[in-house]
């Protein structure tokens, strides 16, 4: 959220924004309390529909762009909106966190600034909360730097030793953990009390919807041992949790959708642990 923060705060206040009306929860609250103060125009659009999202540009300031969303995992056509920003001069910004830079890299896509929640899988031990941003324009990180120092937006040393010892493993534990979800998956997509999977195609995130209310989602949740119930993802560990039980979470994420962030433990003993909490509904 600092780091997400810090680029809003270079902005001219009215500044206009285009954003994903769905996304990660910390930027969907952030925006719309800039919104509703004045302090942003923020224009929040459906980020899969490219001639929307490049129609909402016309005057703006920045497109923030989140690809796969969080949770819904939805994908931008980010080559096209990234062109069509930078032709209207306006400023683009890419959160990266789910995709990664093993999957994605927008700065050579001609995006400014990437962000990445270096919490998740960057770092990827549960042990540290801490953001990032990148750009290769020397006048533009300046005034970024400035913005989080001048904030107190600052890491320790300890943390700052906890993510660089995180990112030495990063390759091999994403690969692991993108090789069970892809696993997963396919298991997922024939299992007969799930009704839709949720998944790109890359990454180690998966979000299904089970057949039945928000509180048969929550008892599946709750029925785990091996998986542990609760918020964050991109750990060596795997967990899952139902969305929409959080209140800033957008209205269209349905309410039996269960996210679920796979971990590097054996693909067998997940699965396992998944049919027999399945068992609640």
């Amino acid at each position: 959220m600092a780091a997400i923060s810090a680029v809003f705060s270079i902005l001219p206040i009215g500044a206009p924004v285009v954003a994903s009306n769905e996304g990660y929860s910390g930027t969907m609250g952030l925006l719309k309390q800039h919104h509703a103060t004045g302090r942003l125009e923020v224009r929040f659009v459906e980020i899969t529909n490219t001639e929307v999202v490049i129609a909402a540009m016309k005057g703006a300031a920045l497109v923030w762009l989140e690809s796969p969303t969080n949770p819904c995992l939805v994908v931008a056509d980010l080559p096209a909106l990234i062109t069509a920003a930078k032709k209207l001069g306006i400023g683009v910004g890419v959160d990266n966190t789910f995709a990664t830079p093993l999957v994605q890299k927008p700065l050579t896509m001609g995006a400014d600034i990437v962000m990445h929640s270096v919490t998740k899988f960057l770092a990827g031990h549960s042990d540290v909360v801490l953001g990032s941003l990148s750009t290769k324009d020397d006048a533009l990180y300046k005034r970024l730097e400035e913005s989080r120092r001048f904030n107190g937006s600052i890491p320790g040393p300890f943390e700052a030793w906890l993510a660089l010892r995180g990112i030495r493993s990063f390759p091999i534990r994403f690969r692991a953990a993108e090789s069970n979800a892809k696993e997963l998956v396919t298991r997922l997509s024939g299992h007969p009390k799930i009704t839709k999977v949720r998944y790109p195609g890359f990454g180690a995130v998966i979000s299904f919807e089970v057949d039945g209310t928000a509180d048969d989602a929550e008892k599946v949740c709750e029925s785990s041992k091996l998986i542990t119930h609760a918020t964050s993802l991109g750990g060596i560990e795997s967990l899952w949790e139902r969305r929409r039980r959080w209140a800033l979470e957008s209205l269209s994420v349905p309410e039996q959708l269960i996210r679920l962030s796979v971990g590097c433990e054996h693909v067998d003993d997940l699965w396992a642990d998944i049919q027999q909490a399945l068992t609640a509904l």
